[in-house]
């Protein structure tokens, strides 16, 4: 069975008092090889999802660069300007990604 290939990885997620995302810390596929955490605000993120970037929740395995514990994807939902940002399964109304942790 052929690994699903994805082009970011969100580590965690900041929200707003008001629910929404604020910011998500990210590694970002670079080519053959993965950035360090990047730091990526909502709006950002909404535009490369937009674009067709595919994201999963997850984390990167300890001493091992470019291997990843991928968890659920992450899609957009909604349209236009009332779009929120979802990990597969959610549907609530507004951003949530489940299983990721705050920081």
């Amino acid at each position: 069975m052929p690994k699903t290939k994805f082009d970011g990885v969100i580590e965690a997620v900041r929200y707003t008092p008001s629910g929404e995302i604020e910011v998500v810390r990210l590694y970002e596929r670079r080519g053959a090889i993965w950035s360090d955490q990047v730091l990526v605000g909502r709006q950002e993120l909404v535009e490369r999802l937009k674009k067709g970037k595919r994201f999963v929740t997850g984390q990167r395995k300890t001493y091992l660069g470019g291997v990843f514990e991928a968890g659920i994807a992450v899609r957009l939902a909604g349209n236009g300007d009332s779009s929120v940002v979802v990990s597969e399964g959610a549907s609530n109304g507004k951003d949530t990604l489940a299983s990721v942790p705050v920081f």
